[in-house]
């Protein structure tokens, strides 16, 4: 498999002489927060985090995306945390953007480079450092894991995309495919956090509606993407957030291939009470 660069933000400001416009958008359907919008003063802290700031992509919010959070972490060397997560109930995915972490999962100890992967299942005792000389930056994907008596939780376990083979979509001839981290048929996973790849011309040829809530970081390249009757430009760095049943279609048109981090929610009942407990 070739050498993957991913876009990260760095965070600064824009200068005093830049326009207003950009291509920032929030529609009862769907947002795009582009990679311009990044900056310093959009970061967050949380607690027991030291060193570390972080860019919140996606928190639940009623009557839109209702089942994950995702952060774009920056820790600098040095930081990290002994007590990263406060929830007994979330499950996480991390995954390495730029740099490099140490991550102990139930103190086993595990060096995430760039393409790093976990999966963290809910009340996992774990610990994450940067121990590098560089600032490290990597996802953060989070969701209230969806017990069902009879189906065992599954175990963590780290990764990285480079050993992974991509899985084209029949049909393609390699120009879709996707990384999967997570066998799909496996029932104890609730949440899939994968990699679709576009080779130029590759397309979505059919405008998908479904049930599943998405997050999609671009990694790399650009594309057009059709967003339920909008078609958006998008580019490395940005991010489209997509409630359920939102139409999407894509088409990458080069020069190079078109990745992203997708998140969606999976293999679970529908709630069918609102406002039920997961």
């Amino acid at each position: 498999m070739s050498s993957n660069t991913y876009y990260a933000p760095h965070g600064g400001h824009p200068s005093q002489k830049e326009l207003l416009t950009d291509r920032a958008m929030f529609t009862e359907a769907y947002a795009v927060i582009p990679k311009g919008v990044m900056r310093d003063i959009v970061t967050s802290h949380l607690p027991f985090w030291d060193k570390t700031r972080l860019w919140v992509l996606a928190r639940p919010l009623s009557g839109f995306a209702e089942t994950f959070s995702q952060y774009i972490m920056e820790v600098a060397p040095g930081g990290g945390s002994e007590n990263p997560e406060q929830d007994p109930n979330a499950e996480g995915v991390l995954f390495v953007v730029e740099g490099e972490i140490e991550v102990t999962l139930q103190g086993a100890l595990h060096v995430l480079k760039t393409g790093g992967y976990a999966f963290i299942p809910p009340g996992t005792n774990w610990q994450l450092r940067n121990r590098h000389k560089d600032a490290a930056r990597f996802h953060w994907v989070r969701k209230h894991y969806e017990a069902v008596d009879g189906v065992p939780l599954p175990e963590a376990f780290v990764t990285n995309e480079h050993d992974i083979e991509p899985i084209p979509m029949p049909g393609t001839e390699g120009g879709w495919a996707t990384t999967r981290f997570v066998d799909s048929s496996d029932m104890r996973h609730d949440m899939h956090v994968n990699i679709v790849t576009f080779q130029p011309g590759g397309t979505i040829p059919f405008a998908e509606t479904h049930v599943m809530e998405h997050g999609l970081y671009v990694l790399e390249g650009k594309a057009v993407y059709r967003l339920n009757q909008d078609w958006v430009e998008v580019e490395a760095g940005d991010f489209m957030w997509l409630r359920a049943f939102c139409p999407q279609a894509c088409y990458a048109g080069g020069p190079s291939r078109f990745r992203y981090l997708l998140y969606k929610d999976v293999n679970r009942h529908m709630k069918l009470t609102l406002n039920a407990p997961r």
